[in-house]
């Protein structure tokens, strides 16, 4: 049986007549750039993350990007964050002109270590970043307490984590803001690029939004320099059909994951994620860890089942950030994981039959490459 890492269009495909009913409100009233189909969405997704404001954005980048603008980050500033993340954490803070620099993570959790954090402190140090990995939180309450010592604002990188809760408190509603991205393939995924930043900030909130439509204040009144980072009103038309279903599609990765968990659990030379006790982890990804992963990848490849790498390279290892000077064995623990992760199926549609056959190969490939 073949299996797709990723299948887009099953969950798209049982929603088409609502989205297609949203996509005409949207050209019925020609609200194509923000607009009023936007502010309803921002609306229900501040509600869906129990936060005041969330500021509809363009992708997830921006909305790393003009929280840290909205914060004062800029140059001379330190950023401290994670290397095994999307370079898009790391892209965000070196566009405020700011600098990068990195805490390992928990070799459980694989997001930030807080005792790693506080070694990572300097006098330049402007805000934290920790990253939501795969669909689970970060351990946030260390994390805020370390911040708060040194008078620090936290954003939540969550664009991997939408409905994902830490102490039945959701992402988004944590920290001094959040930033989620809604690129197609994410549990909320748009028809193409979009993000929003949630917080519980009014000026801060009013600071994005002057942000992301040129600095104005009011059409053609400019009080800062801002750029063009708006949402599409037929993105957010999309996003609220979606996000109506965004707990019950949560709940069927949840059950995936506990297939794999219970399949894979007598499978030496496999190693399964942990969720945290803290945690209701929503499953962007299901990473298994194995050695000799190519040769792994290549068997589940030849037996028609599909994965990925989420990330191979760690941030302070690309060639693009060799000037901050890291070499290797700087974060053993997020290098070696980067190493050895390797993303299956995953996704709400997802059969047992598929999940079976997904289990049943990992342990051909275990078995076959001892």
């Amino acid at each position: 049986m073949k299996v797709p890492f990723l299948d887009i269009s099953a969950g798209n495909e049982p929603l088409r007549a609502e989205i297609d009913a949203a996509i005409h409100e949207v050209i019925d009233a020609s609200a194509f750039a923000g607009g009023s189909f936007v502010d309803r969405f921002e609306e229900e997704f501040a509600a869906f993350c129990g936060c005041p404001h969330a500021i509809g954005v363009g992708s997830g980048t921006e909305a790393l990007w003009l929280a840290l603008l909205g914060l004062g980050v800029g140059p001379g500033d330190e950023v401290i964050t994670v290397p095994n993340s999307f370079m898009a954490t790391a892209e965000a803070i070196t566009y405020c002109g700011a600098t990068p620099v990195f805490a390992d993570v928990d070799p459980n959790t694989y997001t930030m270590d807080p005792a790693h954090l506080h070694k990572a402190i300097t006098p330049k140090t402007k805000a934290i970043i920790p990253v939501h990995l795969f669909g689970q939180p970060a351990d946030m309450d260390p994390i805020l307490e370390i911040a708060g010592l040194y008078g620090l604002p936290v954003i939540e990188d969550a664009c991997q984590a939408h409905g994902a809760e830490y102490k039945d408190r959701r992402a988004g509603s944590l920290a001094d803001a959040a930033c989620f991205s809604f690129y197609p393939g994410k549990n909320l995924g748009a028809f193409g690029e979009a993000g929003a930043v949630v917080t519980g900030n009014r000026e801060l909130a009013e600071k994005i939004r002057v942000f992301r439509d040129h600095g104005q204040i009011r059409k053609y009144y400019h009080s800062r320099v801002g750029w063009n980072c708006r949402m599409d009103g037929i993105q957010a038309a999309v996003l609220r059909v979606k996000l109506r279903h965004l707990d019950e599609a949560n709940g069927r990765r949840r059950a995936h994951a506990a297939y794999y968990d219970q399949a894979l659990c007598a499978i030496d030379g496999v190693v399964r994620p942990v969720q945290a006790a803290y945690s209701h982890h929503v499953y962007h990804i299901y990473a298994i860890r194995t050695g000799r992963r190519d040769e792994f990848m290549t068997f589940l490849a030849n037996q028609g089942i599909g994965s990925g790498i989420h990330y191979p390279v760690t941030i302070h290892l690309q060639e693009a950030y060799r000037g901050l000077g890291y070499r290797r064995g700087a974060f053993p623990v997020a290098e070696r994981c980067c190493g050895e992760f390797v993303s299956l199926p995953m996704f709400p549609q997802l059969t047992t039959a598929q999940l079976q056959a997904v289990c049943e190969v990992v342990s051909k490939a275990v078995t076959a490459l001892a």
